[in-house]
């Protein structure tokens, strides 16, 4: 082996010492891994087959079962992200109405506190004169029984106007405390966010790095974007059983090709849910943002019994969501690399169906 190869082979293995996680791929992938970096050293006119060396079956079985796990883990990262952003967004709309309600409420405890000093400081310039010498001084006794009795109805307007001020203070500490909660939830969802946000990358990194290792046409395997064109559509259509459903289901073959974005609604890019929810809310019918509060939004029907527009969930924790678009087929987001296409239901593991309400 040349100095030039062992000091690739060495930056590799070092690579893989460094990582905060060790990958449970050892061995055969990890010098398949070390052979394709060091074949990259070649000068320019090697023979063209040692360009681009295909793992044996068993290390490529190996990757493919190691960055379809990476993925998977990824998407259940990244549903969790959506779900953090989506509370994080409701915490901050709530907090910014608390804290608009708790500034109205001030300016009415102001407005309130000010005139009940205006009657105080009047109430002060008149103390001194008891009634006797108001009743002296006034020009006929009915003018004095008449400001004695606007002056009781005003002593009971102003003990009606502590009572408020006292209650608006109430108010004002609830609403205080309310917003503080907020402000709470608001940085917790922000920093569960920012975990699974660096979750999804450490996967998704990993899983790049192992896709590295295989040729052109076996990362096109792994990933799923070998064979049929993405745009095929079901050789014998179902009607959707709706104009909304059917809808859904025109919206989903319109966004074929798109790429994969975790996290991203659209329209230049989806997740799985991300692309059902656009899909359902064109027709006007909005879903959660997130599968497994997808799976809820509707009526639950079985395998045997999927229409057009229902939207499928795999695996036991519905991590993945899918449109069924009739002939046995869905169109997915399905993951990083690879666009959005047309696949077989029964691609993945089968956990749940529901048809939303149309």
């Amino acid at each position: 082996m040349s100095q030039q190869r062992k000091s690739l082979w060495h930056r590799h293995r070092g690579a893989h010492r460094k990582r905060s996680r060790p990958s449970p791929i050892t061995g055969p992938v990890l010098r398949t891994a070390a052979a394709t970096l060091s074949l990259a050293s070649l000068p320019f006119g090697a023979d063209a087959a040692l360009a681009e060396p295909a793992p044996a079956a068993a290390d490529f079985a190996e990757v493919r079962d190691r960055v379809d796990a990476l993925h998977h883990e990824a998407e259940e990262a990244t549903e969790r992200y959506n779900a953090a952003t989506e509370a994080a967004a409701g915490a901050e709309a709530r907090l910014e109405r608390l804290q608009d309600l708790a500034a109205r409420r001030t300016e009415e405890l102001n407005a309130a506190r000010d005139s009940l000093g205006a009657r105080a400081r009047a109430e002060y310039r008149l103390a001194g004169l008891p009634p006797s010498v108001q009743l002296a001084l006034s020009s006929s006794p009915d003018d004095f029984l008449e400001r004695a009795a606007v002056l009781d109805r005003a002593g009971d307007r102003e003990a009606g106007t502590v009572r408020e001020v006292r209650r608006q203070l109430r108010d004002l500490d609830q609403l205080r405390a309310e917003a503080g909660e907020q402000a709470d939830a608001l940085a917790g969802a922000r920093e569960e966010a920012r975990e699974e946000r660096e979750r999804v990358t450490e996967r998704l990194a990993e899983a790049e790095q192992l896709l590295g290792t295989l040729t052109s046409a076996q990362r096109a395997r792994v990933l799923g974007t070998a064979g049929a064109p993405a745009a095929a559509r079901p050789e014998a259509p179902v009607a959707a059983p709706g104009p909304r459903a059917a809808a859904a289901v025109a919206f989903a073959y319109a966004q074929l090709g798109k790429p994969y974005g975790w996290g991203a609604t659209g329209p230049d890019a989806y997740d799985c849910s991300g692309l059902t929810q656009a899909a359902w809310s064109s027709a006007g019918v909005a879903l959660p943002r997130t599968s497994y509060r997808q799976v809820g939004a509707g009526t639950r029907v079985s395998r045997a019994e999927l229409a057009p527009g229902d939207l499928v969930f795999y695996y036991s924790g519905y991590s993945h969501v899918a449109l069924y678009v009739g002939g046995g087929q869905i169109i997915h987001a399905s993951r990083p690399g690879a666009p959005v296409r047309v696949a077989p239901v029964d691609s993945m593991p089968f956990a749940a169906a529901t048809r939303p309400a149309s």
